[in-house]
């Protein structure tokens, strides 16, 4: 019978029997892990030997002798040779050093598992009866789906650490857009502040007792403003509490996250960013509209849309090989494009306005810069909206070539 056991090796020695590629492999999880490792063996492999080289790790190159193993709390023996082997795993059992005996798993008193983390949650997989590596490792996959997937129960059950704050991008709005990483943050979050946009339906998911602070701006409506969500950020953490501030898009594109950070940072509140897909990229490209396109549009320029045409933005609309992305820009667009064309910016530049990007209720509006008021207006446009300016937005840009003749319906010759 296996007893599974969680060992903390950080600062303890460890001593690797074997300079191959399984010692190579173990060598890596425990340097990470800590572990003051030694290496016994007459020769390494060429990524033993470089792993050693790297961290500056003590190698004795020779055939293993009892006294190697002094002081240690763990040994792994590999060495290839299963008679060593068993005489390493006999040393240890008679010094009562855990062993891991890596030609036969079912001789050493220890196993390495198969190792699963999220965070500071540890998962280890290891057969009971008998060595199947392979099995614990689809097992540990397993494992790791749910983990990634935030389907996990990882909220803490006891306030063992200080709280802390993860600005998580929730991207354009489906779920499956997430980042592993942002999953995981939410499934170990005690409170999220959200947004009104991007992916809220994740909030579902979360557990019942997790508590949600809704936070969301709405054009013309700010319920609580900046220094508002600031606070309730550094007070919750201050808390003890793992706070989560899911925002639409990508906290550092238009999404006032610098500000955030700076809060969290200033309290002496651990804070870190988890990227999300910034809807001034993944919005157009739902609509089949690349932000940059080979022969077309090399560069990109952002524009909030409430700053309204400033002198760069209509040098970036006067350059066709640049497209400029408007967000939040649906009510002041008919200012933005009569200052547009009053700098004479040609008046044919494709205009397309994409609502609801990556949502059933998408819609995407295209015009012209001179037509783009008139469109938008007779279609109703609303936020949340993405604009885009510039050749990549004209109809069709994606579709291939027509072959010659082909408009007259003749083949071609």
């Amino acid at each position: 019978m296996t007893t599974m056991l969680g060992i903390s090796l950080e600062g303890r020695p460890v001593v690797l029997v074997g300079g191959g590629s399984v010692t190579a492999r173990r060598l890596r999880r425990l340097h990470a892990d800590g572990a003051v490792v030694r290496v016994v063996a007459p020769a390494l492999a060429p990524e033993t030997a470089q792993l050693v080289a790297d961290h500056g790790l003590e190698w004795r190159a020779r055939t293993v002798r009892p006294s190697d193993l002094d002081a240690a709390w763990l040994v792994h023996t590999a060495t290839g040779d299963d008679r060593v082997d068993r005489e390493v795993s006999a040393w240890c059992e008679a010094r009562r050093i855990l062993c891991v005996n890596a030609s036969d798993g079912a001789h050493g008193s220890a196993r390495m598992t198969a190792e699963v983390r999220a965070g500071d949650v540890v998962v280890g997989v290891a057969s009971d009866a008998g060595v199947d590596p392979r099995r614990t490792a689809r097992v540990a996959a397993a494992i790791r789906g749910l983990l990634d997937e935030g389907a996990a129960p990882l909220r803490r059950v006891r306030e063992t650490a200080a709280g802390q704050v993860a600005l998580v991008g929730g991207g354009p709005g489906p779920v499956d857009l997430l980042t592993l990483r942002g999953r995981r943050l939410l499934a170990e979050a005690d409170v999220v502040v959200a947004d009104r946009l991007g992916a809220t339906a994740v909030l579902d998911e979360l557990d019942p007792d997790v508590e949600i602070v809704h936070v969301g701006k709405a054009p013309g409506h700010h319920p609580v403003p900046q220094d508002g969500i600031n606070a309730i950020l550094v007070r919750h953490a201050r808390a003890g509490r793992r706070v989560v501030r899911l925002k639409g898009g990508d906290p550092f594109v238009y999404g006032r996250g610098g500000e955030e950070v700076t809060a969290c940072l200033a309290a002496g509140v651990p804070v870190e960013v988890v990227p999300g897909v910034t809807s001034a990229v993944a919005v157009p490209q739902s609509a089949g509209i690349p932000v940059t396109h080979r022969g077309v549009a090399g560069s990109v320029h952002l524009v909030n849309g409430p700053a309204g045409a400033t002198a760069t933005t209509l040098a970036a609309l006067a350059d066709p090989s640049v497209t400029t992305v408007i967000l939040m820009g649906v009510a002041a667009f008919g200012e933005f494009a009569e200052a547009a064309l009053a700098a004479r910016i040609r008046e044919d530049l494709p205009v397309a306005f994409v609502e609801s990007g990556h949502t059933p209720a998408q819609r995407t509006t295209r015009a012209t810069l001179a037509t783009a008021r008139r469109a938008a207006a007779e279609a109703g446009v609303q936020n949340p909206a993405v604009i885009v300016v510039g050749a990549v937005a004209r109809e069709g840009l994606l579709l291939p070539a027509p072959a010659v003749g082909a408009a007259t319906g003749r083949e071609a010759e």
